[in-house]
């Protein structure tokens, strides 16, 4: 892995150190995959110190929750805005798929938690947990509120299986690239119906 470090640092304030932080580590994240977002990468990648980075997130597993919080946000604000076009008849049901699958696949938030998972920190998914919580809590009524709850799951589940392993078993049955999303936006729509 080859780390492009980013010209000499000037003076950032506190909020704007660890920001360049969090972008280099989501970038990091993205082009070499989660075992990349170290503190020795990050500090390359912006041109600071180790140790500025220990002042900002405290380890390594601290930079890496704050990633996860950072991104957990983004990723619910944008799937929440199309979920709220949909459901004003602006947007469709694949334009949430989309937004989900890209999230968790191209976006590293699949890999991310994985990784976070099998490296026993699951709790440091509880930010990503918790925002789909919100997001389901905020856009569901009472009577529609166990509805959302379940498609949320199956497409939460389905966004990360594929982001996974999702294309490699698509190849192995024979089917395209894009199945997934085409069956988890025909479950949105069969959901919808009933």
């Amino acid at each position: 892995m080859s780390v492009a470090p980013l010209p000499a640092p000037r003076r950032l304030s506190p909020e704007a150190s660890r920001d360049a932080a969090l972008d280099a580590a989501r970038q990091l994240l993205v082009e070499f995959g989660p075992q990349a977002v170290t503190l020795k990468a990050v500090a390359a990648r912006v041109g600071r110190t180790h140790a500025n980075l220990l002042h900002h997130f405290g380890s390594a597993q601290g930079l890496q929750e704050a990633l996860i919080e950072r991104m957990a946000r983004a990723i619910t604000g944008t799937i929440r805005d199309a979920a709220l076009r949909t459901r004003a008849a602006g947007g469709s049901p694949r334009e949430v798929v989309d937004l989900t699958f890209d999230a968790f696949g191209r976006g590293g938030a699949g890999a991310l938690a994985s990784w976070m998972i099998l490296s026993g920190n699951e709790d440091a998914l509880n930010p990503i947990l918790n925002a789909i919580h919100d997001l389901v809590d905020e856009i569901a009524d009472a009577e529609h509120a166990p509805a959302l709850r379940g498609e949320t799951l199956q497409l939460v589940l389905t966004a990360l299986g594929d982001a996974l392993l999702g294309p490699a078993t698509a190849r192995a049955l024979g089917l395209p690239a894009g199945a997934a999303r085409d069956l988890a936006t025909r479950a949105l729509l069969r959901g919808r119906e009933g």
